[in-house]
C-alpha cells in the first residue's frame, strides 16, 4: 500500500463520501420517503440561508440551475420549500421552509446528531477540535482552488 499521504487523504476522503451518500440517502428518507440524498442537504441550506434563490443555491452546490429547479419543485410539490416573489426583484423567488418541512428536517437532523455522537463518542475534545479545523481547511482550500482555476491571474 502507497504511504503518500495525499493519495492517503483521497483514499480516505473517497470512503467517507461514499458512507456519507449512504447516510444522506437515508436521512432523505427520513424528511420524506420520496426523496434522494441531494434533498437533505437542499433542505438544510435552505433553512440556513432563508430568501436564497434556486440559482443561487445551484452556484453554491455547484449543480446546473435547470438541475437545481427540478429539485426544488419537487420538494415544493411535497409540501417542504415554498416560493415567494421578491418584490425587488420580479423574476427572483426565495425559498424558505414550509414549517412542515422545518419540522422533518429537524427530525432528520436530530437524528443525524445523534448518529455523528456515538460514532465519535471515543475521540477527545481536542481530537473532535483538530478534526473540525483540518475540515474547514480542506474546504476552504478546495473552494480556493476551483476558484483559482476558473478565474487564473
Amino acid at each position: 500500500m502507497n504511504d503518500d499521504p495525499v493519495l492517503r487523504v483521497e483514499r480516505e476522503l473517497g470512503l467517507f463520501m461514499r458512507r456519507a451518500r449512504a447516510a444522506s440517502a437515508g436521512l432523505a428518507r427520513t424528511v420524506h420517503p420520496d426523496l434522494d440524498s441531494y434533498a437533505y442537504l437542499l433542505l438544510a441550506t435552505v433553512a440556513r440561508t432563508p430568501g436564497t434563490r434556486t440559482s443561487d443555491l445551484a452556484d453554491l452546490l455547484g449543480v446546473g440551475r435547470g438541475t437545481m429547479s427540478r429539485q426544488v419543485t419537487r420538494l415544493e410539490r411535497l409540501g417542504l420549500v415554498t416560493r415567494s416573489a421578491d418584490p425587488r426583484d420580479s423574476r427572483s423567488q426565495p425559498l424558505t421552509l414550509t414549517d412542515e418541512g422545518a419540522r422533518r428536517l429537524a427530525h432528520a437532523r436530530t437524528g443525524r446528531q445523534e448518529y455523528m455522537r456515538r460514532s465519535l463518542d471515543g475521540w477527545r475534545v481536542e481530537e473532535l477540535t483538530q478534526l473540525a479545523d483540518l475540515l474547514g481547511r480542506l474546504n476552504a482550500d478546495l473552494v480556493a482552488d476551483v476558484e483559482r482555476s476558473v478565474d487564473p491571474a
